[in-house]
């Protein structure tokens, strides 16, 4: 055996065991499409020293994505989060079971959890080709992990926290002002205690029996904002072209979820987009989520009256029983019923 051989049977060893016994399968003949590079087509980019209403609304209205500058986050931060990401996936999964106990979850092969934090499996058919961590910030500082990686991430989690709380106080306040919402009604649809870090790791294609990490969907939240680091593997669809969104150092990655899309009543977009599995490398990512207060009511004409527990019980529901989320579309106004 090989020693690159070798190396690969160690790395498969640290994932879950459903990921194992189909390991076999190969997705080397699929044929997916190729997504257009982004020197073809630029995702918009938002400098935060200089934000601009007009230039952040037009990203917003036109992609519901763009790529954030001059953060203030330290590049420093950003390359021990993933390094420290990295050690933890590299534990083995019975110790990574082990340690992540509640609030933390542990979960694979699925991106959805139940609000106890158990992660929502819908069968072998709708397998996600992913392995994450998630870390819901306003519970951190009471964790006391034993385990050193883990111990050391927490802190550095929690430092990361409070800059992607500041990034997201301050996108949303333009936001706000750019689509002249009352200000005070607003306060109660971004609530920094409802924040979570997701940290992802996806393995090789050659590893998978599909060529997609996660599929096309959706974000519930907010607001989402990824650091991608060094890999590849996000695409987003842009005027029914699917577009790859390229790592860049120092930069990270907003997308608008489906609360802003029904807070703006339509006119921001929560875009679509999937993870493709990368040939070469794993892939690690890490995403900040944030949301409105459980019971904060969203008013709009294209929307029945909801709140965000009123859709997250509905997106759960929809995906124990059709297998995935419908979102929006069932709080939707048809033109009967609208005023």
């Amino acid at each position: 055996m090989s020693e690159s051989e070798v190396t690969m049977n160690l790395e498969l060893e640290t994932y879950p065991p459903m990921f194992r016994q189909q390991n076999n399968q190969s997705c080397s003949h699929q044929k997916v499409d190729e997504p257009v590079g982004e020197s073809e087509l630029t995702i918009p980019v938002i400098d935060l020293h200089c934000l601009s209403h007009d230039e952040l609304g037009g990203a917003c209205r036109d992609w519901g994505l763009f790529r954030l500058v001059n953060h203030g986050v330290p590049s420093s931060l950003l390359r021990q989060l993933h390094e420290h990401a990295k050690e933890l996936f590299s534990l083995s999964f019975e110790c990574k079971k082990e340690i992540f106990c509640s609030p933390l979850s542990y979960l694979w092969g699925t991106t959805a959890i139940s609000p106890s934090g158990a992660a929502l499996l819908t069968g072998p058919q709708n397998i996600h080709w992913v392995e994450g961590f998630h870390f819901p910030l306003g519970q951190l500082s009471q964790l006391q992990p034993q385990h050193p990686t883990l111990a050391s991430f927490r802190l550095l989690a929690e430092e990361y926290g409070k800059h992607m709380g500041r990034l997201g106080r301050t996108i949303f306040k333009t936001m706000v002002m750019e689509l002249n919402l009352d200000p005070g009604e607003s306060e109660t649809h971004l609530d920094e205690c409802t924040g979570f870090l997701r940290v992802y790791r996806y393995p090789l294609r050659s590893m998978a029996n599909s060529a997609w990490g996660i599929e096309v969907h959706t974000d519930s939240s907010l607001l989402t904002i990824l650091n991608q680091y060094e890999v590849a593997g996000l695409e987003v669809l842009k005027d029914n072209q699917w577009l790859q969104v390229e790592p860049i150092s120092d930069t990270l990655i907003v997308n608008l979820g489906d609360m802003m899309q029904a807070i703006s009543n339509d006119k921001y977009k929560s875009v679509k987009h999937r993870v493709r599995l990368n040939k070469d490398r794993e892939r690690i990512s890490i995403g900040y989520f944030v949301f409105p207060k459980e019971d904060s009511v969203i008013r709009s004409s294209k929307y029945k009256p909801f709140t965000h527990g009123d859709f997250r019980a509905q997106v759960q529901q929809d995906i124990k029983t059709l297998g995935f989320k419908v979102g929006l579309e069932k709080f939707k106004l048809t033109q009967a019923s609208s005023p």
